[in-house]
């Protein structure tokens, strides 16, 4: 799987798109697994602002996408 970057909603929600199909599992498929209606994974793919964040961390767990938050360069994490 490729690398993301992560800077808004939209760009995860990208991520999530782009993994999920390439596993070749369809939103209807994704919501019977993970109990996440079909409407939110939707939203949550096409970056709408007003997306639960718990529920597009559950759908990263779900597809096996870890999320990684890097400090600003110059800055090291304590």
């Amino acid at each position: 799987m490729p690398t993301f970057l992560i800077t808004n909603a939209a760009s995860l929600g990208a991520a999530l798109r782009q993994t999920r199909k390439a596993l070749g599992i369809t939103q209807e498929e994704l919501s019977l697994k993970t109990g996440i209606s079909r409407p939110s994974i939707r939203s949550i793919e096409y970056g709408k602002e007003t997306s639960q964040l718990s529920l597009a961390l559950q759908l990263c767990q779900d597809l096996g996408v870890r999320l990684e938050a890097s400090p600003p360069e110059g800055i090291e994490p304590k």
